[in-house]
Order: C-alpha cells, then sequence, then structure tokens
C-alpha cells in the first residue's frame, strides 16, 4: 500500500460541502459557549459574596438587636365596678297564640280582615250565615209564649179550684193534681227560656271576633266556604306581640344566684340582642324559671318578657339574651386584649419601671365586654401591655410611645407625599 492512501481519510459518507459545513458551525459556536460559561461562573461568585455579606449583616444586627427596645402599648389597670352578665342563645316566642276557629257549623260570608293586619280584642274578624239562629231564636221564642200561655190558664184553674175546695166543692186531689200540672208548665217556660238564650248564643257565634291583641297571620279559609266547629285548621292563627316574650338557657351553676333575686322580689334586667351582638334590641325584665333542669345539657330555660313597642322582636326569631345578676364593686380591671394564655395559664405583661417586662400570672374573674376582671396577679396602677405581645418575652426591653408620637406617625402615614422631595446625600445610597 503507498503512503499517499494511508494518509488518507476513510470515506464516512458525507459530501465535502457538510463537512466544511460542520467545521464552521463548530468555529461559530466554542466561543459563544466559553463565553456564557464564564458569565455563570461571575455571577455564581458574585451570588456567593452577597449572600456572606448578608449573612454576616445578619449576624451584626442579632447581635445589636439585643439591646434594641421593642415598641408595645400599654395602659393602666383600673380599678371599678364590673356587672356580672350571664349570657345564652333565645327563641322569640309570643305571649299568647290563638287559633280562632268557629264554634258553630254554617257558610263562611265575609271576612273582614287583611293579613298581617294588627287587631285588639273584640274586633270582628268574619261573619257566618246568621239565618238559620235567627230562625232558631224565633222557633224558641214562640214556644216559650204557648207554655207561657199554658202556664198562666193552669195557675187560674188552680185559684178557682182552691176556692171550690174551701167550700168544700170538690175533692182535695182534684187540687194537687192542678197544683202539679202548674209546676210542670213553669219548668217547660225555663227550658223554653234555656232554648232562647241558646238561639241567642248561636246567632253571637255567628260573628266571630279577636279573642286576644295581636298579629294576624294568614288566612286558611276563603268566603263562601261551609266551616264547621271541628275544623282544625281555623280561620286564623293571632299571635300577641305586645308585649312579647323569649325562652332562652343558662348553665345551672348559675341557677342559685338567679333564683335568690327572683325570691327576693328584685326585678332582673334582660337585655335581647342580634346574632352578631352590636346591635340591642329590646330590654325587658326576666320573668320565671323553669321547674327542672334539662339532664342531657345541663342548662335550665328561663323567660323573659319585652315590651316590643317598636316590633324589633318577631315570634321565632333567634336572639343573644344579656342577663344582669349583680355587679361587684371595687374591683381591679384590665381590658380582654391584655390578657395572654400559654401552657402555663392565663398571664399579662406588665411594664416595670426600668422599662421591662414581666410575665405575670393571673387570675381572672367575670367578663364584661372588653373588660376582665382579675381576682389576683395585678394590682390598680400597675401598667399592662395590650398591643405588642407576640414579641415579648419575659424581661425584654420596652418603648412605649407616647399618644402624640402615634398620633403624628399615623397622620404622616395618611398624608399625600409631595413629589421632589429631599434629595439624597451624595454617598448615602
Amino acid at each position: 500500500m503507498s503512503p499517499k492512501r494511508q494518509n488518507e481519510i476513510p470515506d464516512s459518507g458525507t459530501s465535502p460541502a457538510t463537512q466544511d459545513r460542520g467545521h464552521w458551525l463548530n468555529r461559530l459556536w466554542r466561543p459563544w459557549f466559553k463565553a456564557t460559561g464564564l458569565c455563570l461562573l461571575a455571577s455564581a461568585a458574585a451570588l456567593v459574596y452577597v449572600r456572606g455579606g448578608d449573612a454576616q449583616q445578619g449576624l451584626k444586627g442579632q447581635k445589636g438587636g439585643a439591646a434594641r427596645a421593642t415598641p408595645v402599648v400599654a395602659t393602666v389597670v383600673k380599678s371599678g365596678d364590673i356587672n356580672i352578665v350571664l349570657t345564652g342563645l333565645g327563641t322569640v316566642t309570643p305571649l299568647k297564640t290563638v287559633t280562632v276557629r268557629s264554634r258553630v257549623d254554617g257558610q263562611l260570608m265575609r271576612v273582614l280582615f287583611a293579613e298581617g293586619q294588627m287587631v285588639k280584642a273584640g274586633d270582628l274578624l268574619a261573619e257566618i250565615d246568621p239565618r238559620p239562629f235567627q230562625v232558631q231564636l224565633t222557633q224558641a221564642q214562640g214556644q216559650m209564649a204557648r207554655d207561657q200561655a199554658l202556664l198562666a190558664n193552669a195557675k187560674i184553674d188552680l185559684e178557682r179550684y182552691r176556692t171550690l175546695l174551701k167550700q168544700d166543692s170538690i175533692a182535695e186531689q182534684q187540687v194537687a193534681s192542678q197544683e202539679s200540672l202548674v209546676r210542670q208548665y213553669e219548668g217547660v217556660v225555663k227550658i223554653d227560656q234555656a232554648q232562647i238564650e241558646n238561639a241567642k248564643l248561636q246567632l253571637t257565634y255567628a260573628r266571630i271576633t279577636a279573642p286576644i291583641p295581636g298579629r294576624l297571620g294568614l288566612r286558611q279559609v276563603d268566603p263562601g266556604n261551609i266551616i264547621r266547629a271541628s275544623d282544625q285548621n281555623g280561620l286564623v292563627v293571632i299571635a300577641q306581640l305586645e308585649p312579647i316574650a323569649a325562652l332562652f338557657t343558662i348553665p345551672q351553676d348559675n341557677l342559685p344566684i338567679v333564683l335568690s333575686r327572683l325570691r327576693a322580689g328584685e326585678r332582673i334586667p334582660v337585655e335581647a340582642y342580634d346574632r352578631e351582638q352590636k346591635r340591642r334590641l329590646a330590654t325587658g325584665t326576666l320573668i320565671t324559671v323553669d321547674n327542672q333542669i334539662d339532664p342531657a345539657t345541663g342548662t335550665v330555660r328561663l323567660k323573659a318578657q319585652f315590651g316590643n313597642g317598636d316590633g324589633k322582636l318577631f315570634p321565632n326569631q333567634f336572639v343573644n339574651i344579656r342577663m344582669l345578676v349583680d355587679t361587684v364593686r371595687g374591683a381591679t380591671i384590665v381590658p380582654g386584649a391584655a390578657v395572654q394564655r400559654g401552657a402555663k395559664g392565663t398571664f399579662v405583661y406588665v411594664v416595670k419601671a426600668d422599662s421591662t417586662v414581666a410575665m405575670r400570672p393571673v387570675r381572672l374573674g367575670t367578663t364584661d365586654g372588653d373588660n376582665v376582671q382579675v381576682d389576683s396577679g395585678v394590682s390598680a396602677g400597675e401598667r399592662v401591655v395590650i398591643e405588642g405581645t407576640d414579641r415579648l418575652r419575659d424581661g425584654a426591653t420596652v418603648t412605649i410611645p407616647d399618644a402624640n408620637s402615634r398620633a403624628g406617625s399615623a397622620g404622616n402615614e395618611g398624608a399625600p407625599r409631595k413629589k421632589g422631595g429631599r434629595k439624597r446625600a451624595k454617598g448615602s445610597e
């Protein structure tokens, strides 16, 4: 084999034009890949340097933050009166509810009320055809007139027989029989009188009136129908809304203090609030307590009465009841926001004279709105933290901004910023 053929490259099946194009692409992309790799290495090095600097700055900040004071909001513990209020979920119920039914059978001629109307006791609601009852009354009156005439004739005969008996003209037996006949007619006249009164009563029942004052519901029967006294639905339902009642429950542990005030004849005030307990709907008084405790829930039912002159309470409405049962005089009071809860129980952060806080356990009493009674742990005049407690620990240093600085900072935040403010000093960045 000749030297020339040994130096030749074996044919790979590609043309010379294709091989030249591949060499050109390699010469073009190799510098780009090298530049991209150098850029990535430089970026990684810069990122490591920046993160290292940030970590060092963070360590320096942590070392210097130990002595930095935490801004908080504190308030002074007060001494005053606090109310003992029992709360419970209640249901509004009408003081009286009556289903108006007919007491006689007949055709309903007229309906004189509108659905949802407020009525008074004795107002005419409907009329039943009175003609059958008028006929019965006339018949009873005629029967009584006939029997009264028979009674009068029997009395005349009795007087005549007594005169003849004195003359020894008739037997004594005939006088006794006449006296018995007179008494029979007197009984018949009394029966006739009762029938007349019954017919008058039926005629009165043909006019259906409201038995109690209240609000009418939906009409159950239309005019023209034949109604009967045995109908269960009746004509309409009346619910008394002024006054109105509410049934609610309280725990059985609170029952003794309620019963003691009721036995003393005191009027326990009760307030009804909406679902969110923000709007007061009505004020009233406690009426009575149920005669037994529900063993399933350990609660007892109570009934309160409200005037409801403005109509804010409606039957079957759910309300939140607040009942004032007693008032504690001279109690130590803190805001509810100051009370914290942890593994060891309830505590507060007390601000000491050296601007540090102390975590102090407290024993709580009753709660009235945003105020909480403290039985032990703090005394009146001390300051407790109400905002910023999540950043505090026992012994931490705090600062309490005054009200003027807080108001000024709030005003500056709300004010619009002016364009072209103070220029930054050179190199401040």
